[in-house]
């Protein structure tokens, strides 16, 4: 079957995920890694308490502030723990998955999860789709030129330089999704809502107290101003390669479970310390088809979905790290060009 160089099919396709599935599940990939988790949650709660003791034995230095970037790395390495316990990865059982969930979620990071888990099943289901996955939503960027053409004002500034301002507006990532949980938090809807809240409340009681007690004033902002920015641009770039830049799909294709995400996903070529790096998500094609493995399987599983691809003429996009970001920044100027034009 023939594709384009967008790595769209030009001709409807059956997946087969259906046989894919069985092959996976045979080879066990879906069963919980209970053990492997443990291990993360050590690893990261031993990190994070490094952290607090450094800041504790660097009182009212500005060397404290060194801990920052590090802290963003720890931050960002808890919610990658977050998101594959919401995925089930962890186990399957509900009571305990909320209990991670709202634990590193909201807890350790200050992030409502059930905001964000809403929010990450609706792209799971439809990636890319500019009607239903509200990660391709226009916002501060937008991602297809159908979108840009109604901007105006600072708005249309923003996409017609949104490429040059990508990685300088994803300092301010971790404040919007601050900013989103606590609106979500406010309105009805949320199953855990006053736990959510409360979480919420004692995290940024706990943060700022450590940052006030270890830190002048002058230190403490400065601290907080590297470590969430740090944090939304480590958070940024670990999400953004994986689907920017990926096209959109025909119905048919999108009506097809394995195609739908196939098509729209990229994975990021690297070895094992790139997994650790990016949370897996560099493995994004094996992670949208099966939300449910655990990290650690997805590389096992694939040379098994890329030899199913292959079979049947299904483009399977990866790119290096470098290239994936390249990929994105030249769509989001290409989108902005009819603006520039103007």
């Amino acid at each position: 079957m023939a594709t384009s160089p967008t790595g769209s099919i030009t001709a409807p396709v059956r997946g087969g995920y259906g046989e894919l599935a069985r092959e996976i599940r045979g080879r066990g990939l879906l069963r919980p890694r209970t053990g492997y988790y443990v291990l993360v949650a050590l690893l990261d709660l031993a990190a994070l308490a490094a952290v607090v003791s450094g800041l504790v034995l660097l009182h009212d230095t500005w060397w404290a502030v060194l801990l920052a970037p590090v802290f963003a790395v720890v931050s960002t390495q808890i919610a990658f723990f977050s998101h594959d316990a919401a995925h089930r990865q962890i186990t399957h059982d509900n009571r305990t998955v909320a209990v991670l969930c709202l634990i590193a979620g909201n807890l350790l990071n200050g992030l409502s999860f059930g905001w964000w888990l809403s929010k990450h099943n609706a792209h799971h289901a439809h990636p890319n789709d500019l009607d239903t996955d509200p990660d391709v939503a226009a916002g501060a960027l937008v991602w297809a030129s159908r979108q840009a053409g109604a901007r105006r004002g600072v708005a249309a500034w923003l996409t017609r330089h949104q490429a040059g301002l990508f990685f300088p507006m994803l300092t301010l990532e971790a404040l919007n999704l601050r900013v989103s949980s606590v609106r979500a938090v406010l309105a009805p809807g949320l199953r855990y809502r006053r736990t959510e809240g409360l979480l919420l409340v004692v995290h940024a009681l706990l943060y700022v107290t450590l940052l006030v007690s270890t830190l002048t004033w002058a230190q403490a902002l400065v601290f907080l101003l590297v470590h969430q920015a740090l944090f939304g641009v480590y958070l940024g770039c670990s999400f953004a390669p994986s689907h920017k830049g990926m096209p959109e799909l025909t119905a048919e294709q999108a009506a097809d479970p394995l195609l739908r995400q196939v098509l729209t996903s990229r994975n990021v070529r690297g070895g094992r310390a790139l997994d650790v790096a990016l949370g897996g998500l560099n493995l994004q094609i094996e992670h949208h088809l099966f939300p449910s493995m655990p990290r650690p399987n997805l590389r096992r599983a694939r040379p098994v979905v890329r030899r199913h691809c292959q079979d049947r003429g299904i483009a399977y996009s990866e790119a290096s790290l470098l290239g994936s970001y390249a990929i994105g920044l030249r769509h989001l100027h290409e989108v902005g060009a009819g603006l520039r034009r103007s």
